[in-house]
């Protein structure tokens, strides 16, 4: 399991998260669409101080609305970095229903979701090691904020969308353990 590293200041912790972004998102085509957004600057680098769930949901819903009330132009995606707080994989896999219920009750399903990335990341009935967890590997735990235009504009793009989650294990089963380890993204 990470720990968090209290010491980094926000530019250290963005820096490695853009460094995750380029080499392994982007770098490996672990997601088709990031490349975008990330070119034309439209994606948004919260680092929150938040060290528990309450402040760091209040965070969240600050920043759900901040994206919703923004032109997809200026901010397409956020990517709400919380490095102090949910370091448990599984605290952090249950925050995620409280997330969506955030969503929902701030009345933005249908416009806005969160994805989950963490430096523990487990998919369920696989082995803690197992390198397809990889896919959804950070430096640091990230709640994603999405777009549903976004994402519905990218699969039109992509017609294969359906096939990314399997591309993206056979890449990482191709990387392995030692290829992940030379991309050096973390966890921080």
């Amino acid at each position: 399991m990470s720990t968090p590293n209290l010491n980094a200041d926000d530019d250290a912790i963005v820096a490695a998260t853009r460094k995750w972004l380029e080499r392994a998102v982007i770098g490996l085509n672990l997601c088709p669409f990031a490349k975008s957004v990330y070119v034309k600057e439209q994606v948004r680098y919260v680092v929150s101080n938040a060290t528990t769930p309450e402040q760091l949901l209040e965070t969240l819903m600050d920043e759900l609305q901040r994206l919703s009330d923004t032109s997809p132009e200026q901010i397409d995606t956020t990517l709400l970095i919380h490095p102090f707080v949910l370091n448990d994989f599984e605290d952090y896999n249950e925050f995620l229903d409280v997330a969506d219920v955030a969503v929902e009750d701030m009345q933005l399903d249908g416009e806005l979701q969160v994805a989950s990335f963490h430096p523990d990341y487990q998919f369920a009935d696989s082995d803690a090691n197992d390198i397809a967890n990889y896919t959804n590997r950070a430096p640091y735990p990230i709640l994603h904020l999405l777009r549903e235009d976004s994402i519905a504009r990218a699969v039109e793009a992509f017609p294969e969308a359906e096939e990314i989650f399997e591309k993206n294990i056979a890449t990482m089963e191709k990387l392995g353990h030692e290829g992940w380890d030379k991309l050096d993204v973390g966890p921080a």
